[in-house]
């Protein structure tokens, strides 16, 4: 399993997404699949989705963080 970050490439929207789908091992699309058909279901979602958007670090980000130590 990598680290869980927002990946550079394959993002749509903020690479929530991609990064959870990268960090579990299945592909971006079942992860947004996954996404959608959950918010039809009663929820927080969205607002897990928009902290999550907030909270992950970017790939680069990450890298030169775990570079400095």
């Amino acid at each position: 399993m990598s680290a869980l970050v927002r990946p550079r490439e394959g993002r749509m929207i903020g690479g929530v997404c991609a990064g959870l789908a990268r960090r579990f091992g299945i592909s971006s699309f079942m992860m947004r699949t996954i996404f959608v058909v959950s918010c039809l279901l009663p929820g927080p979602q969205f607002l897990i989705y928009l902290a999550l958007w907030v909270l992950l670090p970017n790939e680069k980000n990450a890298k030169s963080e775990s570079t400095a130590w």
